[in-house]
């Protein structure tokens, strides 16, 4: 039986949420591109999620959260941190900040520190909070290919290593900004969307 493709609806959120929550692995479309998800707190899911795109460490696994409240409860944001999700969130961009929740190992990668953001996207947030507040976010794609902007490219390319995917439509939009804040330094990591002078 292979890897089935729903609609991105109520229906395939309720689904895809027992999948999450049961220790699966889905591919869903964010507001940017199309994510590979899995509980971040579940590490056994998390490692096959590192399988699935044959990473093996390196850099921290980013997480969507659901609204401000839950990724306030995951890092520790400081001042410009926080005016900076304020402005931006919902929406593309990604904050680095010290972790002050339990995560599972392979999202932090031993740093203690992860890339969160709350997406700019009604349909992604439901899905995230029918998780739990929590999902992973990173692209759906193997390492060191390009990511996937439809869900048959995702089906084609990671069917085999998933459990659903859920099909929202063409993503053309470009990665989120990835920025770290040291004091009342901003440090851009990865431009994208959102325009962030270091």
């Amino acid at each position: 039986m292979g890897t089935k493709v729903m609609k991105f609806d109520d229906r395939g959120i309720t689904i895809a949420s027992r999948i999450v929550k049961h220790g699966g692995l889905i591919v869903f479309p964010t507001d940017t591109l199309y994510g590979l998800g899995c509980d971040p707190r579940d590490g056994r899911a998390t490692e096959r999620l590192l399988s699935a795109k044959r990473r093996s460490g390196g850099s921290p696994i980013p997480v969507l959260c659901d609204g401000f409240d839950s990724a306030e409860a995951l890092v520790t944001l400081g001042k410009t941190a926080r005016l900076l999700a304020h402005r931006h969130w919902p929406g593309p961009l990604t904050i680095v900040a010290p972790m002050k929740a339990e995560l599972a190992e392979g999202i932090h990668q031993g740093t203690e520190s992860v890339g969160v953001r709350v997406p700019d996207s009604r349909m992604c947030r439901a899905l995230i909070r029918s998780c739990g507040g929590l999902l992973t976010g990173t692209s759906a794609n193997v390492s060191g290919e390009p990511p996937c902007r439809t869900a048959l490219s995702a089906l084609r390319r990671m069917g085999d290593l998933v459990d659903l995917i859920l099909d929202g439509g063409r993503l053309d939009g470009p990665p989120s900004t990835v920025v770290k804040v040291v004091g009342e330094k901003i440090i851009v990591l990865r431009r994208g969307k959102v325009g962030v002078k270091d």
